[in-house]
């Protein structure tokens, strides 16, 4: 069988996350540089825009034209790469065509999206057909959930090489988190709550940090949740809940089911924001705690949502400026603790906006991981990020994509 024509394809990259991503792989990479990689969308003319705007160097770039919904020209993409980045979404809406011909070409393929319900109507649909032909499914390589996952996988590394012992809790705390939002996560995330809205048994499935675990590796151990202000003495800090604490908790129990349980099976996880001491700190939590509720409360009811949607949260193609990818930034702390006392401390940081600047180069690094790093790694079917890329990706974000993973003294 012949080599695949591309090492790498950007699927969705006139979308607003996959012109970053595409951008940043030609920073990266130009057009030849020990990656051969392709853009692929639905319309040839904003592909042919999109290589214009990318400059002169992106007009040698190949060009694959595919739709969402056309199962043969996606079959016919997959045959002629190793490796799909997709970053059309709302997934749910748009992604399973895509993941179900990867799945079953065996064709590596990696995501940004954050919609638990839909990773794992993937892996209950494909995982066996991925098994079978080798694919590796990789979901949530972006803001959510790389430095979750590969933050608390960098932690427990740590705990054993010099406590010599796992850590039996973690938390993780955001610090700072400066950066805007596009309205295709948005889009993304009124989606999840919709289909909540319609299936109160999605309620129950979302309210289960096991979730994505496999059937036979659920732990019964009671998991915390910030659901609103609390004040979290380790960090003598006023917390409120973490918006992707929904996505990113289930991920790293899903790396620690298929990794076996290395960290006792009454491992112990959890994610909020820090408002602050005192007074300002609990009114700053308990103003995070209504605004999130606000924001689900008039998604799920049709007249609102149309509201928001028309006036209040940007429209899909639209985000935060170049400029204010590069201002933003990312500061997370976690803390472990042992079960029998001692702790340990790291920090994870990014140096751009996290969700589109800092995620762009993520899901970069992990993508050429897959095509470039992984030969020797890894059997078909669902991956998290730690679980496949671990040490490898790890040494790409700190040296490529601005992202530091370090102990605190």
């Amino acid at each position: 069988m012949s080599a695949p024509e591309h090492d790498l394809v950007v699927f969705g990259a006139t979308s607003f996350v996959g012109r970053i991503l595409c951008r940043r792989l030609l920073e990266r990479f130009g057009v030849d540089r020990g990656l051969r990689w392709a853009i692929a969308g639905r319309s040839p003319e904003r592909l042919a825009d999109l290589a214009q705007a990318l400059g002169a160097q992106a007009s040698r770039l190949p060009r694959i034209v595919a739709d969402a919904a056309d199962a043969e020209a996606l079959r016919r993409m997959c045959a002629s790469t190793r490796v799909v980045v997709s970053t059309a979404g709302p997934y749910s809406l748009l992604g399973e065509p895509l993941v179900r011909a990867c799945a079953e070409s065996g064709t590596d393929y990696c995501d940004l999206t954050g919609e638990a319900p839909w990773i794992r109507r993937m892996i209950s649909r494909y995982a066996s057909a991925a098994r079978s032909s080798g694919a590796r499914i990789v979901h949530a390589c972006g803001f959510d959930a790389i430095p979750s996952d590969l933050g608390v996988w960098f932690l427990q590394r740590e705990a054993v090489r010099r406590l010599g012992t796992p850590c039996q809790r973690v938390k993780m705390r955001v610090r700072t988190l400066r950066g805007g939002v596009s309205g295709g996560t948005v889009a993304s995330m009124m989606q999840v709550i919709e289909e909540v809205r319609r299936d109160p048994a999605l309620r129950r499935e979302l309210a289960n940090p096991y979730a994505l675990c496999p059937e036979d590796r659920r732990p019964s151990v009671r998991q915390p949740a910030t659901r609103g202000p609390v004040f979290d003495t380790d960090f003598q800090s006023w917390t409120a809940p973490f918006v992707m604490a929904a996505i990113n908790t289930r991920i790293v129990h899903r790396s620690h089911a298929l990794s076996h349980w290395p960290w006792g099976e009454d491992f112990a996880y959890d994610e909020a924001i820090l408002t602050g001491p005192g007074l300002r700190g609990r009114l700053r939590a308990t103003a995070v705690t209504a605004g999130l509720a606000g924001f689900a409360m008039a998604t799920a009811l049709p007249p609102t949502r149309g509201l928001l949607r028309r006036f209040v949260v940007p429209k899909p193609g639209e985000g935060p400026s170049p400029e204010e990818q590069e201002r933003g930034r990312f500061d997370l702390r976690f803390l472990g603790r042992t079960a029998d006392g001692a702790r340990l401390r790291v920090r994870v940081t990014g140096d751009r906006d996290p969700g589109y600047g800092s995620t762009a180069k993520m899901l970069a690094e992990a993508a050429a991981c897959l095509a470039q790093d992984l030969s020797d790694a890894g059997a078909g079917g669902f991956w998290t990020p730690s679980t496949l890329m671990g040490e490898r990706l790890l040494g790409r974000l700190r040296e490529h994509a601005g992202l530091t993973f370090e102990l605190e003294d």
